[in-house]
């Protein structure tokens, strides 16, 4: 708490005044930053733009949205037909969010951004509703403190802040390094917990490329300045795949660091992860191939596959495969007669097997062909 209190009291301020430590140079298209108030730009604090990866239509949950830069860029990037919501547990945040909500709404067009009043590691917690609930029952000896816990965790259940599976995409701008070292793990679940089924997260923030020793993490000056909440490039990838994510990759790195404290260096970094392989798995007889260039390759689910040759894969993994990030690496191969679902026996996804061309045509195929063409489409071989 003593971390969180020290971040909200300096985004308190930063919300009334810039603050030029807070921030990293980012160029951000400038045709979405027309749209918005100065007020608004001026006080944006972040390292990254995962607005630019968001697509027309989705459901987009910025994690501390702070003055609302990131969500009035998505909201112009979604269009009239997505939706966007900004989170943030700081007061004057939000209020300069929620002022210049209805000028960016007028200047495209349509309005599509709300912000709401939670901690990104308790989304379902709705701060605003738990706040006007203890001024009717104010917490004045342990039995009120008692009932004021149980009222939150009765407001997580019937009226979450962001509710399970609702969110395409969730994105975050610098902000995940802020949460309490204790409440990481938790953080990660919840990102996981509101995406939908397929959904992503694509986050940009601050890591370090050594471990930040603790008495860094004691200064909460560094803490609030983006400096010793940072998890180690390494560590910030291996949270979300102990989360439950998949096909996690990084799309920028940046090699110059933005700040060096006692010689270690903290950077921006930009992911993607996925929700998704979760389910059962089911034999439908298709392989895959895997292209190149590397020898060989493991995946999330500890599947090893060496180049250039066929293996046996669930359907599961078969449909994941054909979409992002491993659809360029694969080779897809349907077996000659297809396997409805219905008929569909489980699948062994703890091994990874060879399939043979025999199980894909079918054991009895023996078919002879004459050639039709060239195989390159050409008049001569």
């Amino acid at each position: 708490m003593k971390t969180e209190h020290a971040v909200k009291d300096r985004y308190a301020d930063a919300a009334k005044a810039p603050e030029v430590a807070l921030c990293c140079p980012i160029d951000y298209d400038p045709q979405y930053l027309k749209a918005i108030p100065a007020e608004v730009i001026e006080r944006d604090y972040g390292c990254g733009d995962p607005s630019k990866y968001v697509k027309p239509g989705e459901t987009v949950l910025d994690l501390g949205s702070g003055t609302g830069k990131i969500c009035f860029i998505a909201s112009q990037v979604v269009g009239p037909e997505g939706k966007v919501i900004g989170v943030d547990m700081t007061d004057d945040m939000l209020e300069v969010a929620r002022r210049n909500a209805p000028i960016v709404a007028q200047n495209i067009g349509h309005a599509n951004v709300e912000f709401r009043k939670g901690r990104i590691q308790d989304l379902a917690l709705d701060l605003e509703i738990l706040d006007a609930e203890l001024k009717k029952r104010p917490i004045t000896d342990a039995v009120s403190f008692l009932a004021a816990d149980e009222l939150a965790e009765e407001l997580r259940m019937k009226r979450p802040l962001v509710a399970s599976d609702t969110v395409d995409v969730v994105v975050s701008n610098c902000v995940l390094n802020l949460v309490d070292s204790a409440a990481k793990p938790q953080l990660f679940r919840e990102i996981f917990r509101v995406l939908k089924l397929g959904g992503r997260a694509v986050i940009s923030d601050i890591v370090a490329d050594e471990e930040v020793p603790e008495e860094l993490q004691n200064d909460p000056e560094l803490w609030s300045g983006c400096i010793s909440g940072a998890l180690t490039e390494e560590n910030f990838l291996q949270a979300f795949e102990e989360a439950g994510f998949y096909g996690i990759e990084v799309l920028k790195f940046d090699t110059k660091p933005w700040r060096t404290v006692q010689g270690i260096e903290f950077r921006s970094m930009t992911l993607q992860a996925f929700k998704g392989k979760q389910g059962p798995c089911f034999e439908r007889k298709q392989s895959v191939l895997y292209k190149g260039p590397f020898k060989e390759v493991l995946d999330d689910d500890g599947h090893r596959m060496q180049r250039g040759v066929r293996y046996a894969v669930c359907d599961k993994t078969y449909q994941l495969y054909h979409k992002a990030p491993y659809t360029d690496s694969f080779e897809f191969i349907e077996p000659l007669e297809k396997i409805s679902l219905a008929q569909a026996k489980p699948f062994d996804c703890s091994r990874t097997g060879r399939r043979h061309p025999k199980e894909t045509k079918g054991q009895d195929y023996t078919v002879t062909t004459d050639a039709s063409q060239c195989c390159d489409g050409g008049s001569s071989c």
